[in-house]
């Protein structure tokens, strides 16, 4: 059986050493991705101190949340949100940060339920131009945070980015676009959330200023994609 408690601390002390190195007094948050994993699994994970988890195959984990409702879970949703997902995912989850249309957060916004806390977004933005990846240009960002933040039901946190593997400048680039979404909207309060950086990338997107690292891999082992989902 796989030691969670050793994998999660060795994960801790790489986002640490990450952190120290880039000379930040802040210490990037972790964010487990649970996906193709079963309850007892990330059951298994909490016990050892884990709280935060991201998902992105929505009724898989629709059914994880139901069976694992008596724990105090923050769930994430992170993979790209299509308009006939969204009452589910403002259903289900605390977070999103596949939020790359306009239309799909006033639907978050709109099919939130007004008893649950305001849903938490991240922005993903296709930062490298990738052809194969989701989210919204760069030069659209400015325009996006200034509708979405107007929405009730909503709290714009920040941005999301996967970029292309080993294209470390990416990472400083979205650095520098949070940045500059912080200085047009200093009222923005909620705009603390820079979402980048995996099992592969951890050290150069933190050393770029990631506030969260979503880590699957390197906590749970290798994923299993046999059953379609």
């Amino acid at each position: 059986m796989q030691d969670f408690s050793q994998a999660r601390n060795q994960v801790l002390q790489q986002i640490q050493h990450a952190c120290d190195l880039a000379h930040r007094t802040d210490v990037a948050k972790l964010l487990a991705v649970s996906k193709t994993h079963d309850a007892d699994t990330v059951r298994a994970m909490y016990d050892v101190g884990q709280r935060s988890f991201g998902e992105n195959y929505l009724q898989e984990a629709c059914h994880k949340i139901d069976e694992l409702k008596d724990l105090e879970i923050q769930w994430h949703f992170i993979g790209h949100v299509q308009r006939n997902k969204t009452k589910l995912i403002a259903a289900h989850f605390s977070w999103v940060h596949g939020v790359d249309r306009l239309i799909i957060a006033q639907r978050l916004s709109e099919q939130r339920g007004h008893e649950l806390p305001p849903l938490n977004i991240c922005i993903q933005v296709n930062i490298d131009a990738q052809d194969s990846k989701d989210g919204c240009a760069p030069e659209d960002v400015i325009a996006m945070v200034e509708k979405i933040q107007q929405l009730p039901h909503i709290q714009l946190r920040g941005l999301m980015v996967i970029p292309a593997p080993n294209h470390t400048q990416a990472f400083f680039d979205a650095q520098a676009l949070f940045k500059k979404v912080a200085l047009a909207y200093p009222t923005l309060q909620s705009w603390d959330t820079l979402s980048m950086g995996m099992s592969g990338d951890l050290l150069p997107a933190i050393q770029a200023g990631s506030t969260l690292v979503r880590i699957g891999t390197a906590l749970f082992g290798a994923r299993d994609y046999s059953q379609d989902r």
